[in-house]
């Protein structure tokens, strides 16, 4: 538990390393902050944050630099207090509203908007969520033993996989797996139909069962994970930044924006419920951040999920970045 003036040296170590990116020293603190109190006394107190593992010092005779939980302190202060809206972002934030009618439109801009703000990196993303309404499957043939499975879900999203059949396999037979497939479940959720699809399935073709058994698990793979439609913008601002110098770093962040099946992956751990969720760093043993730490906004209505979300350096501006997130997803949402 901190005291009242360790919170105040956390709160001011965390501020002047975000905004110079060089190790803090006492003496800074007790010029620019913390004016009452020396520079000695500080030194003491930020000896007593290194062990209880809220800062770090590089190197002897160096200053310190804050740890993900001391950034975790900073961030709480943060989301305790009001906060103003940028009045750079208000007419942008007009024309966004503007665009609503056009809901992907509407994304890509936000992500702009949001990346030009906090230089950073910006995505938006969408995705349905189990209760939306499945409309019909399709299978178009490659070979015998392939196949192109098509899903189409209410609003004409559409997802594909590859089949590999452990038999051969002609068009009739798929085409009759789709009919039936489609008889049963068109315009139902696909959690409602498809454990009594898989029965009725099996039971029918029984001269067919694996294959059939195989379609099945494809298409409720594919049912049961939230399929994101993403729009990022600003990669290139992370580039020159001091953080991501080391390639080790920059090849991480790289791969993680480059691979949908990470990034989609991170978006639905981070945006299971709905409201601001701030991830920094290292934080999270299951799921390292390391150099960099990601915001994000969600909200699922209408049997939809929709993301706003910034990715950064831990270093980052989180009050900046913080109010630009919350003040965009007012404007994409409707709100005053």
């Amino acid at each position: 538990m901190l005291t009242e003036r360790q919170y105040e040296v956390v709160l001011a170590i965390v501020f002047e390393y975000i905004h110079t990116g060089e190790p803090v020293g006492s003496r800074v603190i007790s010029k620019k902050y913390l004016t009452k109190v020396s520079a000695a006394t500080i030194r003491n107190e930020m000896a007593d944050l290194e062990e209880m593992g809220y800062i770090t010092q590089p190197h002897t005779s160096a200053g310190r630099v804050p740890t993900s939980r001391a950034f975790r302190v900073y961030v709480d202060s943060i989301l305790e207090c009001k906060r103003e809206k940028p009045p750079e972002l208000a007419n942008r934030v007009l024309e966004l509203k503007r665009q609503r009618a056009d809901f992907e439109q509407a994304l890509a801009y936000s992500s702009q908007l949001l990346s030009r703000a906090t230089q950073t990196v910006a995505l938006a993303a969408s995705a349905p969520m189990a209760q939306v309404r499945f409309e019909r499957v399709e299978f178009v043939m490659i070979d015998h033993n392939h196949a192109l499975l098509l899903v189409v879900l209410q609003g004409r999203l559409i997802h594909q996989k590859l089949l590999a059949f452990p038999c051969e396999m002609n068009r009739e037979i798929l085409d009759e797996i789709a009919r039936r497939i489609n008889t049963v479940a068109s315009g139902r959720p696909w959690d409602e139909v498809r454990g009594g699809l898989r029965s009725f399935l099996l039971k029918e073709l029984t001269e067919l069962s694996e294959s059939c058994r195989m379609a099945l698990s494809e298409i409720d793979s594919l049912m049961s994970t939230e399929h994101f439609r993403f729009f990022t913008t600003g990669v290139h601002h992370i580039l020159g930044l001091p953080d991501f110098q080391d390639i080790g770093r920059l090849q991480a962040v790289l791969c993680l924006l480059e691979e949908e099946d990470a990034l989609s992956r991170l978006v639905r751990r981070y945006s299971a419920k709905d409201g601001l969720n701030v991830v920094i760093g290292n934080e999270d043993p299951d799921y390292e951040l390391g150099a960099f730490s990601a915001l994000f906004s969600t909200s699922t209505e209408k049997g939809t999920r929709t993301v706003l979300g910034l990715i950064g350096p831990v270093r980052m501006d989180y009050e900046r970045a913080i109010t630009a997130l919350e003040t965009v997803w007012d404007g994409l949402s409707g709100k005053d």
